[in-house]
């Protein structure tokens, strides 16, 4: 079996999940995500404990069992704590701002960079020092994830002084610059 889709999924108060075949809801104090999994795999509920079992032993079906769970997982964890992604903006003279729900970065270009955040996706901006840090936060991991990383697709940190835009645990790799004779 799935080293992770043999856990037990343990379904907090609060939470209300509904399995109609093979299309998943969950709601929960911070709001409702739906899934639809695949056919190959079925989801049991038993109390207020989810499984998932698969009907063969081929590494397809193997894949798509843990795969299932932890999808399921996450959405339950979604709709009770959330998630959050960080992301720093390091540079002189790089920006952010924030209106509404559309952020807005001066960074290297001649023009701002805009993002408006998708339904379910809020953004909060706070200064750091000299720097700026953007938290991308909401319920769907796979969502939150996605914007951030188009967040630091505008201005990846560069090598050589680690200006751009870069995730608050990344460790950026520095290159030494040019050696005077």
């Amino acid at each position: 079996m799935s080293r992770i889709g043999r856990k037990i999924i343990e379904v907090p108060k609060g939470v209300e999940v509904k399995i109609n075949g093979h299309h998943v809801s969950v709601k929960g104090p911070l709001g409702t995500l739906e899934n639809e999994f695949h056919s190959d795999v079925d989801i049991v509920m038993e109390g207020s404990h989810i499984t998932v079992k698969r009907h063969t032993e081929d590494p397809f079906h193997r894949s798509l069992h843990g795969l299932t769970r932890a999808l399921l997982n996450n959405m339950i964890v979604g709709v009770t704590k959330g998630f959050e992604k960080k992301l720093d903006v390091i540079g002189t003279g790089y920006k952010v701002a924030l209106n509404g729900n559309k952020l807005t970065l001066n960074i290297s270009y001649t023009h701002p960079v805009e993002f408006t955040a998708p339904a379910g996706i809020k953004f909060a901006v706070e200064a750091i020092a000299k720097d700026n840090r953007i938290t991308v936060s909401g319920i769907d991991r796979q969502l939150v994830g996605q914007v951030a990383s188009d967040i630091r697709d505008a201005q990846r940190p560069e090598p050589y002084k680690g200006k751009g835009i870069k995730y608050m645990t990344e460790k950026i790799m520095r290159k030494a610059g040019k050696r005077g004779k």
